[in-house]
């Protein structure tokens, strides 16, 4: 099996949900006032698996997605 980061952006207010692969990601698609916070903030404030980073208006975390292999053909 394969595991991939990912990281999950709840947004507080909005009540919307977005998944990302980077937090450049994050920014490319949401503002750093829906955010709550800068993307280079963000980018020091140690997010990692079970330490989510919440901010007035969004809930941050760091997950990782399982994937299973994929099969090579013979």
């Amino acid at each position: 099996m394969e595991s991939n980061k990912i990281i999950h952006v709840h947004l507080i207010f909005e009540k919307k949900d977005f998944y990302f692969g980077s937090i450049s990601a994050i920014f490319e698609v949401l503002d750093a006032n829906t955010v709550g916070m800068k993307k280079n903030t963000l980018l020091h404030a140690g997010l990692a698996e079970g330490s989510p980073v919440c901010t007035r208006r969004a809930l941050i975390r760091q997950s990782h997605i399982i994937r299973s292999r994929s099969k090579s053909r013979k």
